[in-house]
């Protein structure tokens, strides 16, 4: 399921890319890696009858990397739109000095555990800037959010997951304030809060302006949310040290 959403995502872009190509529009590709650790992280599997375990606490989380992509085009003066991949993957192990309950298998107490906690995002978003002056932008818009989510133990002789797929909606915002000519400090991400759950993805960062085209960012990186619900419990926080560059192409100014 996992290849062909990395597939799918694939063919959407280039499809976005090529119609984009033709309207007034300036081109960008934005790159984002780094180290990523977890804050915390809660599962319950059923959420209504499952053992409630930590994949940080219990089980110790094993360093990672990142990596995200973004592509996407600025329209005219205000508008943007884009196109996000944003795989993240996180393994633990150890054991546990209790009997769990996980997803319709028993896993018995103090045995070896191997976890892996899977969070890939594909996203599109869409975003006006409210405010444009020389000092300081302001956007604000909507990204459409397809959630691919798997939680999985294993152990000797035992192993189980639960996998889910769902569209998320969210609201978008951007605030870039320009120190000068070439420092700035960028705040912006995707966040929402509901019955159903919650989900913040939201970045800090300083931003330095090598020229028109080529800009870099250092910064934090804070992905948290979850839901609780019969099938699943499960609320995160994960933090991200960031570094990124973003490349904007020559403008294309025809409109065929």
């Amino acid at each position: 399921m996992k290849n062909k959403f990395v597939v799918s995502a694939s063919i959407c872009m280039i499809i976005f890319l090529n119609m984009m190509s033709r309207a007034n529009a300036q081109a960008f590709i934005d790159l984002e890696t780094g180290a990523v650790f977890t804050g915390y992280n809660n599962v319950r599997i059923p959420g209504d009858a499952g053992t409630l375990f930590s994949l940080k606490d219990d089980l110790t989380p094993k360093p990672n990397a990142f990596i995200r992509l973004r592509a996407g085009y600025a329209i005219g003066k205000r508008h943007t739109i884009s196109l996000l991949y944003a795989p993240l993957t996180i393994k633990s192990d150890g054991s546990i000095n209790k009997q769990i309950d996980f997803e319709g298998v028993t896993f018995p107490s103090n045995s070896p555990l191997n976890a892996s906690y899977t969070f890939n995002s594909y996203r599109i978003t869409y975003r006006y800037d409210l405010v444009k002056r020389p000092k300081i932008e302001f956007g604000i818009g909507f990204t459409a959010k397809i959630r691919d989510a798997e939680i999985a133990l294993s152990s000797n002789g035992f192993a189980s997951s639960k996998a889910n797929v769902g569209f998320v909606p969210i609201i978008n915002f951007r605030l870039n304030y320009k120190v000068n000519n070439n420092f700035g400090i960028l705040f912006e991400g995707d966040a929402l809060a509901a019955p159903q759950g919650r989900a913040e993805d939201v970045l800090l960062a300083v931003t330095y302006k090598f020229s028109d085209n080529l800009m870099t960012h250092l910064g934090y990186r804070i992905l948290e949310g979850g839901a609780d619900n019969d099938e699943v419990y499960n609320f995160s926080l994960i933090h991200y040290a960031s570094v990124g560059v973003l490349y904007k192409f020559k403008k294309n100014v025809k409109a065929n």
